[in-house]
């Protein structure tokens, strides 16, 4: 569980700094914080069902959270809400009226 909430805060981050770099992609504020939620959570799933998971889903059973999975979720995380943000933005982008 606690896997989950570090994506979704990541995701969050990551939309929003991906929004601040991506002018024209942005969604504003709660569009980016939202698709970035959503992107962390995908991105720490993939994460987990590429095989990374696995050996940090061991780690945690045993030792609790260790700091190489807590890398992993937020990397992963960040970078899927950054992802997912990015491409929303540009679809937006394109359906808009010129």
């Amino acid at each position: 569980m606690l896997e989950l909430i570090i994506s979704l805060v990541a995701g969050a981050i990551g939309g929003n700094v991906a929004g601040a770099l991506l002018k024209n992609s942005s969604l504003g504020m709660a569009g980016n914080t939202i698709a970035g939620v959503i992107g962390g959570g995908i991105g720490g799933k993939l994460l987990g069902m590429m095989g990374a998971g696995g050996v940090a889903d061991a780690a945690v059973a045993t030792s609790g959270m260790d700091i190489s999975s807590i890398i992993g979720q937020l990397a992963s995380g960040g970078v899927g809400g950054g992802v997912l943000m990015a491409i929303v933005g540009l679809v937006k982008g394109m359906m808009a009226p010129k």
